[in-house]
């Protein structure tokens, strides 16, 4: 125990545990690789054995005899939850470093206690699992298949290919290059030979993969979905609907309406996007629409697939297209459905409004960093500045088609969007290494374009003041940078940028 004092310190007392941790580890798995005389080795393995280790709590219960009555719970749920939360964060940050299926069920035993859970505590759990669960990561956790790892990999932490599959290893023609199994092997429905030479299917398939939107998780190709004609019932319904979307007039009459909206939807067994895209709700007024969203909750916290689409299609089209305050109604209503339901607040909402082909102004810059505020943890928020920053298949946002015209594939650099990473650096939210990086990168690109911002140099005056630490081989290229600016700040970043 006394060699992961060090370790616990930093989660207890540092302002980044998660990368100091990060650094932590590595130090000592590559002082435990050279040595072979340390007792107890310090490995990924071992730290989490030491998480989960059973601990006797004795509690008081006076249905027994007994006044105390001892508890069996884990190691880590003696922590503070303070400790306990970060310590989750860091698991799911470098969840590839540790067994997937280790990490999935300490984040399953801790929610399974979620009844006197800290809320911190229960989102990081969450988080950890959404991260270990994500289709992706059995690709990811593969293809970084290291022999070289100073850790027992091969033996004890993950499993080699089982004998039968060695053979087909071998082959020419395997079905996923991570599962060699031929595709002849699968039957039709994942392999069909009369399609081998349709040139006209397969690039319409590959102009859905380029252009279409997809849900995240499931892979729903958007196309196909909306072509699928609905049944004349249905369209009539949604028909109807739409039409009183426009004339609500009343909150009882919006609540009414919720609920027929939610039965049609979840109920009759229809695709969401496609009766959703005929309703229209994004088209009702703000004080209803306020209604609709508090109304449309389908009773799973934090589900993605249906809070996303009541998000894309009610609240999204409205701030896309914001050039003045947000309601106040409508926002705080937002507010109260992204605390429910986070990684649909960041997968339709956050994403696409980061991402508006147009950039973002003021009154989204103000909708945005509410969001992130007061519906996600500052290490959720330095996760999802990560994916914006650092691109991958990761950043992926959900919205109907016929928004599709409103938001882009990279960042469109704005005075407002400074004025969102100056907040989200102020809001006490440690960037990674590399997100750090792409921003340097970035401040490189627009300096001139931005040299007489205020704005501009607000945000990279913040930038070196708060990530420092991280910015240690950027110094001459920060310095060049900012020596193109001329603003009140200039000379404060360039003395900042000296003392580094």
């Amino acid at each position: 125990m006394e060699a992961w004092v060090p370790l616990f310190d930093i989660f207890m007392d540092s302002p980044t545990p998660e990368i100091e941790a990060s650094l932590w580890l590595q130090q000592c798995f590559n002082a435990t690789t050279l040595s072979s005389s340390t007792t107890t080795p310090i490995t990924a393995s071992s730290f989490l054995s030491l998480l989960t280790k059973p601990c006797n709590l004795f509690v008081d219960d006076s249905s027994f005899s007994s006044p105390l009555t001892p508890k069996r719970i884990m190691f880590i749920e003696t922590l503070p939850g303070m400790v306990q939360s970060r310590v989750l964060s860091f698991l799911a940050l470098e969840n590839e470093r540790f067994n997937g299926k280790e990490l999935s069920k300490l984040a399953r035993s801790l929610l399974s206690e979620s009844q006197g859970l800290d809320f911190w505590v229960k989102k990081a759990a969450r988080d950890l699992l959404d991260r270990v669960s994500e289709p992706n990561h059995v690709n990811k956790w593969i293809s970084g298949f290291s022999l070289e790892s100073g850790e027992e990999v091969v033996g004890q932490e993950f499993e080699s290919l089982p004998d039968w599959l060695k053979d087909m290893a071998a082959g020419n023609d395997p079905l996923l290059y991570w599962l060699p199994l031929p595709a002849a092997d699968c039957g039709p429905r994942f392999y069909d030979d009369s399609l081998e030479n349709d040139e006209s299917l397969f690039s319409q398939v590959e102009e859905n993969g380029e252009n279409g939107l997809k849900e995240v998780g499931d892979e729903i190709e958007m196309d196909r979905v909306l072509n699928v004609p609905l049944e004349p019932e249905i369209e009539n319904m949604a028909a109807s609907l739409r039409d009183r979307v426009i004339k609500l007039e009343s909150s009882f009459k919006a609540v009414a309406l919720a609920n027929e909206i939610r039965e049609l939807c979840l109920d009759k067994g229809m695709d969401p996007f496609q009766v959703l895209c005929l309703i229209e709700p994004w088209k009702a007024e703000d004080e209803a629409a306020s209604v609709l969203i508090s109304h449309l909750s389908s009773g799973v916290e934090d589900e993605l697939a249906w809070p996303s689409q009541v998000l894309c299609s009610i609240v999204l089209p409205k701030f896309l297209v914001l050039e003045e305050p947000a309601s106040r109604l409508l926002l705080t209503s937002t507010i109260e459905y992204c605390k429910l339901h986070q990684r649909a607040a960041v997968h339709a909402l956050l994403f696409p409004l980061v991402l508006r082909k147009e950039g973002v102004n003021n009154p989204i810059c103000d909708v945005i960093t509410r969001i992130l505020r007061e519906c996600l943890h500052p290490a959720h928020v330095s996760a999802f500045c990560q994916t914006l920053l650092c691109g991958g298949e990761e950043r992926r946002f959900i919205l109907l088609p016929c928004h599709e015209y409103h938001v882009s594939k990279e960042l469109v650099w704005t005075d407002s969007l400074f004025n969102l990473l100056h907040n989200i650096l102020n809001h006490n939210v440690h960037l990674t290494q590399d997100s750090v990086d792409r921003l340097v990168y970035h401040v490189r690109n627009i300096a001139e374009r931005f040299s007489k911002s205020l704005k501009f140099g607000n945000f990279v005056l913040c930038l070196v003041t708060k990530c420092s630490s991280l910015l240690n081989s950027h110094k001459n290229v920060l310095t060049e940078a900012v020596e193109c600016t001329n603003t009140l700040v200039t000379k404060s970043i360039l003395l900042r940028i000296a003392s580094l």
